[in-house]
């Protein structure tokens, strides 16, 4: 019997892919959901002991979906491509998942450390829901910022899940052009207001002051300042970028 199946979205991940596969070793099978990688991910995976599929769509949620679908097991792990599975997490999730847990809970969530450009800790720490029981996992939801939904309550796992996002300017510069034009088409489905001057020092100046203040970025030192300053840009982009989608509306009418 299939107990626990790791769940992995993929595309041209092969410098992060064995790292991250090795973590979840404790797992009884891993799928990857592949979206047309044109590097060595896929040879990876299957060389490592993966089951690969291929979905190519810009849908997070698509793609989790799907791999819930293919997963054989009880209960269902979720895990990014630069994220580690760290040793006490990895027993946590163990434990929760034996046949001699009496536990309520039908999912649980994972705290997830943050590292920025190498190995800098990010002081902020997320909560996420990764951890399911497949009959209990209704779907997921959101094109880009997905989420689950879950029939049943929720708790809480020991641990920490390690993120090691941004690892380069470059990698960073190339995601926001990249997912920017997605979060802008879905602002300008929702009829977001037009584009004024003001609006972009306002978004910048919020993006900015939630990562370096709220999150505490200041305490990474230099590398809480860049960050903080891209998701200032990240944000200019996104909207720069609606405001370009916006003008070709309006002068079409």
């Amino acid at each position: 019997m299939t107990k626990i199946s790791a769940v992995i979205l993929t595309k041209n991940v092969e410098t992060l892919l064995a790292d991250c596969i090795d973590s979840v070793s404790f797992c009884d099978e891993v799928i990857v959901i592949d979206d047309g990688s044109t590097d060595r991910s896929v040879d990876l995976a299957q060389h490592l002991g993966a089951k690969v599929f291929t979905l190519i769509s810009r849908s997070f949620a698509e793609r989790r979906n799907y791999g819930l679908k293919k997963a054989k097991g009880k209960w269902v792990f979720y895990i990014d491509a630069d994220e580690r599975v760290t040793k006490e997490l990895a027993e946590d999730i163990q434990e929760k998942t034996s046949s001699k847990n009496l536990s309520e809970f039908v999912a649980y969530r994972v705290s997830r450390k943050n590292f920025y450009l190498g190995k800098h800790e990010w002081p902020n720490i997320e909560k996420l829901e990764r951890l399911f029981k497949k009959t209990s996992l209704t779907e997921w939801k959101g094109e880009v910022h997905e989420s689950p939904v879950v029939d049943g309550p929720i708790g809480n796992l020991r641990g920490y899940l390690s993120h090691y996002t941004h690892q380069d300017l470059t990698s960073m510069v190339a995601k926001t052009i990249q997912w920017s034009k997605i979060e802008a088409e879905l602002r300008l489905r929702a009829d977001h207001p037009r584009m004024t001057w003001w609006r972009f020092f306002r978004v910048m100046l919020t993006a900015f002051y939630d990562s370096y203040v709220k999150q505490k970025g200041y305490k990474a030192g230099t590398a809480g300042l860049i960050e903080s300053i891209y998701q200032s840009f990240s944000m200019f982009i996104t909207y720069a970028r609606l405001w370009e989608m916006q003008q070709k509306k309006f002068e079409s009418h």
